[in-house]
């Protein structure tokens, strides 16, 4: 078999060994080097313990020999059985010393200046080679001598034993039971994750409702859950909406091409005696239908995009004028409100122009009398910008569903067929797809008058807002056009 095991696997790959072996080897460095350190500060200690406990032997040493003899034997200390000592005169010779050094040499002497005892070859036979000794100098009885006390190092050894013992038993037990821990709790930690990992395997496009396991847990597992069903939940509405669009896109395109198929046939059934003009001119209309919504598709597909094409300083005064003048009015009177003040966005103009020409062709086209434009800026630095028509206005419920794609609502929201054709119900999703690219919002509302607010909010540009009151021009700049070239596609 080729292919990587997808069951339980043991190999450095696992992030489960991974954190085991990380763990071992860390507790294993942490537990050596504070047996180290306690070894060091036990060894220190121990030694100064005998030190002092030397120290004060020799100081009853030199106590003994006050009256001008010195005891024989000298008494051992009551500190430690096993300290032994002698007391040297300056000339080498040993007055006095306990029984088991009686009759020999010095064992130990302590040169001019120096701080510790020096060994003498008479301490090989008598002394352990690990012992430890002190000397001190002392006037006894006018005489001047040198005191050496000495003791094993026993203590010192039983410290050493305890070390060996705790590091060749106590680490490897002490690891073995730290990482059989560590691995069965990353294990039971990481088995909601084997779960998840199975569930999505299974997941395919055509099956987008399934959803992974979910712990339950309020930690980073838990969140990953969570995280990955609201993935999924979001991709499976883009799925279906991305199915539904395509099923609208296509019944959108075929009814312009069927008409277009049936008035090019019926004119080849009589070619003598078709009208050709007339079904020219009807063929012109269906292509032009078909060009305007190959136009709105694509121009939909770019509002896919997180950011616009360009970023530029777009004086929205300019923009209405320009929607204004490109957009058929049907007899429906456009005016700007005088109290409208002159604000600066920062965006794309041709998207930015292809919003205001939707929304106010949508207006127009449901409009009795007239349609009322206003811009106005927020505390909040946004800029608002109303479109009011005088129609019959948009009911409550169907507010937030005529932007959905290919949405049209009843012809009872028209007072005129002719200025409804040619709606593919694609200008609002659009107009709404622009203004989220810029980090705007598009809502529907209801007019004083009872028509229908079309609400729009855009970030305002306060550097090119200065600017433009600085110098005194368009907030487009010179040589760009706020929407040059951009009035020749018709708006919804």
């Amino acid at each position: 078999m080729n292919g990587p095991r997808t069951g339980h696997r043991i190999g450095l790959r696992t992030v489960r060994t991974r954190v085991t072996a990380v763990a071992g080897l860390a507790l294993t460095i942490a537990v050596t080097l504070g047996l180290v350190i306690l070894y060091l500060l036990q060894t220190e200690s121990a030694q100064r313990t005998v030190d002092d406990q030397l120290r004060t032997y020799a100081a009853q040493v030199a106590q003994s020999g006050q009256g001008g003899t010195w005891p024989h034997p000298l008494r051992g200390s009551a500190l430690d059985a096993s300290a032994q000592a002698q007391v040297i005169a300056s000339d080498g010779t040993v007055l006095a010393s306990t029984p088991p050094l009686a009759g020999k040499g010095p064992v130990y002497t302590l040169p001019a200046g120096a701080a510790a005892p020096l060994r003498q070859p008479a301490a090989d036979a008598i002394v352990s080679g690990d012992a430890r000794a002190i000397g001190t100098r002392a006037v006894v009885h006018g005489t001047s001598v040198t005191i050496i006390a000495v003791t094993s190092t026993e203590l010192l050894s039983k410290i050493n034993e305890t070390f060996a013992r705790l590091l060749l038993v106590g680490v490897p037990g002490i690891l073995l039971l730290a990482c059989s821990t560590v691995w069965l709790v990353v294990g039971r930690a990481l088995r909601p994750v084997e779960g998840i990992r199975r569930t999505v395997t299974t997941i395919s496009a055509a099956d987008l409702a399934r959803r992974v396991p979910d712990p339950g847990t309020r930690d980073e597992v838990g969140d990953l859950a969570r995280t990955m069903n609201d993935m999924l939940g979001r991709l499976e509405d883009s799925s279906a909406r991305q199915r539904r669009f395509v099923a609208d896109a296509s019944h959108e395109l075929r009814s312009p091409l069927a008409a277009l198929r049936t008035t090019l046939e019926v004119g080849l059934a009589h070619e003598h005696v078709a009208p050709w003009p007339d079904i020219a001119r009807r063929a012109v209309r269906q292509s032009q239908r078909l060009e305007t919504l190959a136009e709105e598709l694509l121009a939909l597909a770019r509002g896919d995009d997180r950011q616009p094409a360009r970023r530029l300083p777009v004086d929205l005064g300019e923009l209405v004028d320009d929607a204004r003048t490109h957009t058929p009015d049907f007899g429906i009177a456009i005016t700007v409100d005088p109290a409208s003040s002159a604000s600066v966005v920062v965006g794309d103009p041709e998207d930015l122009s292809r919003l205001l020409r939707n929304i106010l062709g949508n207006a127009v086209r449901y409009a009795r009398h007239g349609v009322v434009i206003r811009i106005a800026e927020t505390p909040d630095d946004l800029v608002r910008i109303e479109i009011e028509d005088d129609g019959p206005g948009v009911p409550e419920e169907d507010r937030e569903r005529v932007f959905d794609r290919f949405v049209r609502l009843d012809t009872s929201r028209s007072r005129s067929r002719s200025r409804d054709s040619g709606s593919s119900g694609l200008g609002l999703p659009i107009a709404r797809a622009i203004a989220t690219q810029h980090g705007g919002t598009v809502i529907l509302d209801q007019a004083t008058g009872g028509g229908a607010l079309a609400v729009v909010t855009l970030p305002r540009s306060p550097t090119a807002g200065q600017q433009q009151r600085e110098h005194g021009g368009g907030g487009t700049g010179k040589g760009e056009p706020a929407a040059g070239g951009l009035g020749q596609i018709p708006g919804q």
